[in-house]
């Protein structure tokens, strides 16, 4: 869906994407290589092809939670806030698949705190 983008572009290893606090309104989609998702000073996840990051600043336009950065090259499709809303309406499953992510990772949290 985001191969052809316009929106596309190539980061090299070590690019900041964004830093936990920072106030922007754009998600990434991963179409190649892997993103390091870092809180604290720790790498916290490593996502790599078809993941997307930085959804939830998008979503409820509040501080970044945590940074992120390239740990390879990495080709990504940026989307803000009126392509998300247009993918939204016009691409159901594209809703899901956020949706999804939001689970997975509220549920990986949750086996962190209580296990």
């Amino acid at each position: 869906m985001f191969a052809n983008s316009a929106d596309t572009k190539k980061y090299p290893a070590g690019h900041v994407f964004f830093s936990q606090g920072d106030r922007r309104d754009v998600l990434y989609v991963i179409l190649s290589g892997s993103v390091e998702i870092v809180l604290g000073g720790n790498v916290i996840a490593t996502l790599s092809n078809g993941q997307i990051f930085g959804e939830m600043a998008l979503i409820d336009h509040r501080e970044r939670s945590a940074g992120a950065r390239a740990a390879t090259e990495v080709e990504a499709a940026s989307i803000d806030q009126t392509q998300f809303l247009y993918l939204v309406r016009t691409h159901p499953t594209f809703s899901l698949e956020v949706m999804s992510v939001f689970a997975e990772r509220l549920r990986a949290v949750n086996q962190s705190m209580y296990s």
